[in-house]
């Protein structure tokens, strides 16, 4: 994630607005998107939801459905991916190709440990091996024009068009469910499932990679990131609103069927897979059509306001805020700790959420003012560059 901070100080202020937004939006996303797999005394819904017991708890999955669940993964491939192109860019500039890279792979390496450390010894949600892997799969790619990038785009959604589907299909077929089994049971404490953790350590982003694919989105964000469109939207605005309507309209129509099944429709489970298999691939439209809203957003925004400000220095400090968010998620919610996943339900385990992230806002706009780094960004451009690096939270 702080990937996208590695811009040079000319172009700074306009990429952090719309890079850093979009980023502090993800985080919003992604521990909404988290929150619910530690409700374990609410019987199964549909996949990775719970089932409603209100209306308003129906309307809240209705919406995360269409908005949240295989939509904050993706938005994160892209701007993981345009972040990536920004810092090939400048180090081969300085330093040349051969150079560049490595320093790309080196910085791969450390997400996957820290990721690693994520989830085997806090037990959050991991992402960071998913990207890092992805990032050293696709360094070679950072070289090729943006013709080839849009073929191996093309290719990739078309690989996943073809196997996800019957892959999801298989799995509620196999289970006899809509919902997926539970896998806390209320027992867990912090030591007895230490091995398990660890053990999960190499699946986890293999089971990630495999079911919730990532590649096609990272690739959308290099071709975003060859084009400059965040960095320099000016010339790119007919483009970033098409790719806005386009993206999340796809997004929303790929998320209908899903949001009818077990409430108005009720398929067979193969069937119900299949759906959900849809509702994986439409949400590489979703990453790309909220990354060029930010984009936009970006160039409209003309007065930075209390909440523009937070957002974006939430954004500058990704990395450590999205640790600081799963350490918060496992320590509430989960049985080692608070255990409130037992008697939350889906609206107040919504609410829990967005309090972590409003409390982490308004950290981040006190770092931000006090000129602080993201402890986590820092310490990673030192394991990189291996030289003290500055305060200064923007550089």
């Amino acid at each position: 994630m702080s990937e996208l901070n590695a811009a040079t100080r000319g172009t700074q202020k306009k990429r952090a607005l719309s890079l850093d937004l979009a980023r502090g939006f993800m985080l919003l996303l992604i521990v909404l998107s988290h929150v619910p797999l530690f409700l374990y005394m609410i019987e199964p819904g549909v996949l990775t939801k719970v089932a409603g017991s209100t209306t308003l708890d129906h309307f809240l999955n209705f919406l995360m459905e269409i908005i949240v669940d295989n939509r904050a993964r993706p938005l994160f491939a892209v701007l993981f991916g345009y972040g990536l192109v920004m810092i090939y860019r400048k180090q081969q500039e300085r330093k040349g190709d051969k150079e560049a890279k490595r320093i790309i792979k080196r910085r791969c390496w450390y997400l996957i440990l820290f990721g690693a450390v994520l989830a085997g010894v806090a037990g959050g949600q991991d992402i960071l091996m998913t990207y890092g892997i992805a990032g050293l799969l696709l360094v070679s790619t950072l070289k090729k024009d943006n013709t080839k990038i849009k073929k191996y785009v093309i290719i990739s959604i078309l690989i996943c068009a073809i196997y996800i589907p019957f892959l999801w299909g298989g799995v509620l077929f196999e289970n006899q469910s809509y919902g997926l089994l539970e896998s806390v049971t209320g027992q867990e404490t912090y030591f007895n499932t230490v091995l398990d953790r660890l053990i999960s350590i190499p699946i986890i982003p293999l089971f990630t990679h495999v079911f919730f694919p990532v590649i096609p989105s990272v690739l959308i964000g290099i071709w975003l990131g060859n084009l400059n469109i965040l960095i320099k939207p000016q010339p790119h605005l007919k483009l970033l609103k098409q790719l806005t309507i386009a993206g999340l309209s796809i997004s929303l129509l790929g998320a209908i069927p899903l949001v009818l099944i077990n409430d108005f429709w009720f398929p067979s489970f193969f069937i119900a897979g299949v759906v959900y298999g849809i509702h994986v691939i439409t949400g590489f439209a979703a990453g790309i059509g909220y990354a060029a809203l930010f984009g936009l957003l970006g160039v409209w925004i003309k007065k930075q306001g209390f909440i523009v400000k937070s957002i974006a220095a939430l954004g500058k400090r990704s990395l450590t805020f999205f640790v600081i968010h799963e350490v918060s998620i496992v320590i509430l919610l989960s049985p080692i700790a608070f255990n409130l996943g037992a008697v939350l339900t889906v609206t107040t385990s919504v609410l829990i959420g967005i309090l972590i992230w409003v409390v982490t806002l308004f950290t981040a706009y006190f770092m931000e003012h006090h000129q602080m780094s993201g402890p986590l960004e820092k310490y990673m451009r030192y394991l990189i560059y291996r030289h003290p690096t500055s305060n200064n939270a923007s550089t």
